[in-house]
């Protein structure tokens, strides 16, 4: 009895000397939100600007911002060798002037401050290239330095920039499928990002089609990445715990990677994902499957590894949306018909995340299992299911 306790005790020892490294680890409080890019035709292609804000909302800690840089990527239809591109960033410090030469002069963002940035990106093709037949996508990559107490920081933020929007389907051409005592439409959208407001592209591209009724989904992939939950890998610092048990899980899982592991750890903590571990270890061993995912919170079912999502974000680790049910909810109230988040997969899992109140599942689960939006890049994050 007392070799048990012991071991318990050290056991819980551990798990609380994992947590708290992991809590008190250096990190940067600086935040990068990018907002109000427009696309605008000019003689030569197109000129893409936008607005880089970065705060702090650290009381006290100052934050250096020695370097920034900008690398856009092009996404098209076709050939793009003949589109040159060029990117500059223009500091717009509330207390110090832009310098008209565009160096980037490494900057204090002090506690509870913030400073801004002007984004331009010219795109620009070759004599009777058609820029608006080929291009679709400017994938904007912001690589910047933070420098202070926690030591030097690399950070890399994503921001999608659509270059083109597809028209909404009107309800008289919308091609809608049979299916077991419903009707099933997969609604088009353009290229999702942090820049779309979700209850926008809704009403965009669902407004006019739904009846009462109804119920729209959304995939849980498009909302995450609206709400910002990605990020690449190159800005995670996987610990010994994640190179250690990621080695255990499945090769084709999200989480046996170091840094997608990790991903789940600076989520939950590192005694919850080490505890369902332990635990599920334990009951695999007397046959009871899948405690480790019970246990560790649905972020460990969520969470997409690089090549899991469609480009540009099969570069990057996609989180699982936040507060799926409170979105649900309120777009029910907005739309009138009732909304969900779901995860489908091509072998005919469906998974609802959420659902607003009142939602019928059963019928979802008859509607989806032939997975109508597609995991390739149907481009289709939208299903609306009508009942029979």
């Amino acid at each position: 009895m007392k070799v048990v306790l012991v071991l318990a005790l050290l056991l819980g020892l551990t798990l609380l000397w994992l947590e708290l490294r992991h809590r008190l680890r250096p990190a940067s409080p600086l935040q990068l939100r990018a907002d109000g890019f427009q696309v605008e035709p000019t003689p030569a292609g197109l000129e893409v600007t936008g607005t880089v804000t970065i705060s702090n909302p650290h009381r006290r800690m100052e934050v250096m911002v020695p370097e920034i840089q900008l690398k856009p990527t092009l996404l098209g239809r076709g050939d793009l060798a003949g589109v040159t591109v060029s990117a500059r960033i223009e500091a717009l410090h509330p207390d110090e002037e832009s310098r008209p030469d565009g160096y980037w002069a490494a900057y204090i963002v002090k506690g509870r401050k913030s400073t801004r940035a002007r984004v331009h990106i010219s795109l620009a093709g070759a004599p009777g290239q058609p820029l608006n037949q080929l291009l679709d996508t400017l994938w904007l990559e912001i690589l910047w330095i933070n420098y202070g107490p926690f030591g030097r920081l690399e950070r890399r933020d994503g921001v999608l920039i659509p270059l083109q929007k597809p028209s909404p389907q009107s309800a008289a051409s919308a091609n809608w499928r049979e299916g077991d005592r419903c009707r099933v439409l997969p609604v088009g959208t353009h290229l999702l990002g942090v820049l779309d407001e979700p209850e926008a592209v809704l009403r965009r591209y669902a407004g006019e089609l739904v009846q009462p009724g109804d119920v729209l989904t959304i995939g849980e992939t498009p909302l995450a990445v609206m709400q910002g939950r990605y990020h690449h890998p190159a800005t995670v610092q996987p610990s010994g715990l994640a190179r250690l048990l990621c080695r255990v899980f499945h090769p084709t899982s999200s989480l046996a990677t170091a840094c997608g592991l990790q991903s789940l750890i600076d989520v939950v903590g590192p005694a919850r994902v080490l505890g369902a571990w332990l635990v599920g270890l334990a009951l695999k061993l007397v046959g009871s499957k899948g405690w480790f995912y019970r246990l560790a919170g649905d972020q460990a079912r969520l969470i997409d590894d690089i090549t899991g999502t469609t480009p540009p974000y099969d570069q990057t680790i996609v989180l699982g949306p936040d507060q799926p049910a409170a979105f649900c909810a309120a777009m029910a109230r907005s739309l009138g018909v009732a909304v969900a988040v779901v995860d489908v997969n091509d072998l005919g899992r469906v998974k609802v995340l959420a659902s607003s109140p009142g939602c019928d599942e059963a019928l979802l689960e008859r509607a989806l299992r032939p997975n109508p939006a597609g995991n390739a890049n149907e481009r289709t994050p939208l299903v609306l299911v009508r009942p029979a």
